[in-house]
């Protein structure tokens, strides 16, 4: 993998579309991110001609609404369910759904295949280990994983606050950041990445 040091948010993001446009990425899925939602990261990438699509199920609903996050965790949270039903309908072009479960699978059967199509996968980071040069992703609904793993390039936005010495102080962070976060003892998906697919991975970006 590479590591590229940004001076400013405008750095980052040519970084990123650079990276994008010499590899002929048409489409990107992202996890959450809110480094890269400070950037205005998917409103550069449009302008370039990349569609950028969120995956985490709170900033889906906030892109689709052309909104900004409303709390760090969850960024919908602001929203009602008939909220949500009408802005599927009119967005998405689908009859109106009534219940919760009806709208989680309408976004699945609608976010599933932009995995498969995507040439980019773009996620924050939760913690970085030093020691090792592993990334830590902290999700509960598996986006992080599949845009890490599916995408042939994945990139990784984070700033130097979320670098820790070891993998044994990112174990009192897996603790300690979901208590203070949802409450949980542990975010149900927990991704580390330590570089490009090796011979011997099943999966993960080349």
């Amino acid at each position: 993998g590479f590591v590229h040091f940004a001076r400013d948010s405008k750095e980052a993001t040519n970084v990123v579309i650079e990276i994008a446009r010499s590899r002929g990425v048409k489409l990107v899925v992202k996890s959450k991110s809110m480094v890269s939602e400070e950037m205005a990261l998917n409103h550069a990438l449009e302008a370039q001609g990349i569609e950028s699509v969120e995956t985490d199920l709170g900033e889906y609903i906030i892109q689709l609404a052309d909104e900004t996050p409303f709390h760090l965790v969850a960024p919908a949270t602001h929203k009602s369910k008939e909220e949500v039903a009408q802005l599927f309908s009119e967005k998405l072009g689908k009859r109106r759904l009534n219940s919760i479960s009806a709208l989680t699978q309408e976004t699945r059967r609608t976010l599933r295949p932009k995995f498969l199509e995507a040439g980019m996968g773009i996620t924050g980071v939760n913690f970085a280990v030093a020691e090792t040069g592993t990334i830590a992703i902290f999700t509960n609904e598996g986006n992080g994983g599949l845009s890490t793993s599916l995408p042939r390039i994945h990139v990784a936005i984070m700033g130097m606050e979320k670098v820790v010495p070891a993998l044994e102080d990112m174990a009192v962070m897996l603790r300690l950041l979901p208590r203070a976060a949802t409450g949980q003892h542990i975010t149900s998906y927990v991704n580390l990445v330590s570089g490009p697919r090796r011979r011997t991975d099943e999966d993960g970006p080349e």
